[in-house]
């Protein structure tokens, strides 16, 4: 993991963020301010849960996953920041002032490390940044929400047809998973045995194929009809 100073591109980069996006000069001074940009490689932990959140991240290339461990030593991956997204900037905000969660690189990336003081200094001179953090907050809240009725009113066999679903890219019908199987089971609130029976039953119904990680979807009606019951309007 080496830190080095900014790239010469970096800056406009992260200015171009919405939430950055026509921030006046000195709102960029401070946004920019002590700015550094570290070279992971695959697996290197960027920072680990209850450490002093003092940096956030902006992703210049590759992968930034999130995580916790789950009381059985499982890993729960909640996200993955790819290039051009924030994260931890609302960790700068905690009252106990400490991440929340593991970050790991997944494969070879690049982040821009951005400082806590120059973010909360850049609220409190630009007001327009506040409400834009506040608009995400808000969001994110109501996205947890969500996800709290997800897990407590779907089956296993419900969550796992959304979660394939939201995986294809444009009409394909070929995904491929972020996560191992027993990642994807911790995700989905679901035994791995249970996730493994679940794949195996639809290949043997013909409703996809693949393996591991590689899978394709033949059934999409099946897997719609399945996961609609348990979808929000908005």
């Amino acid at each position: 993991m080496t830190k080095v100073n900014s790239a010469a591109d970096s800056p406009d980069r992260v200015l171009g963020h919405p939430l950055f996006r026509d921030a006046p000069p000195e709102v960029a001074r401070l946004l920019l301010r002590d700015a550094a940009v570290l070279h992971v490689e695959d697996g290197d932990v960027l920072f680990r849960e209850g450490e002093d959140a003092i940096e956030y991240l902006y992703v210049l290339s590759g992968g930034i996953e999130v995580l916790r461990h789950t009381q059985d030593g499982q890993e729960r991956v909640f996200h993955i920041f790819r290039s051009g997204q924030l994260l931890a900037e609302t960790a700068m905000f905690m009252t106990h002032g400490r991440y929340p969660m593991n970050a790991r690189a997944r494969g070879d990336a690049i982040t821009l490390c951005l400082k806590r003081s120059g973010l909360q200094a850049a609220c409190r001179a630009w007001p327009d940044l506040s409400m834009r953090l506040l608009a995400r907050l808000s969001d994110r809240v109501y996205q947890r929400v969500n996800e709290v009725e997800w897990f407590s009113d779907s089956t296993a066999a419900q969550r796992l047809a959304d979660y394939l679903l939201r995986l294809r890219p444009g009409q394909d019908a070929s995904v491929r998973l972020p996560l191992t199987q027993r990642q994807l089971a911790a995700h989905l609130g679901v035994r791995a045995e249970t996730l493994s029976r679940l794949l195996a039953d639809w290949v043997a119904q013909g409703r996809i194929t693949g393996a591991r990680r590689d899978w394709t979807l033949h059934d999409l009606a099946f897997l719609d009809d399945l996961a609609q019951p348990v979808r929000r309007s908005f």
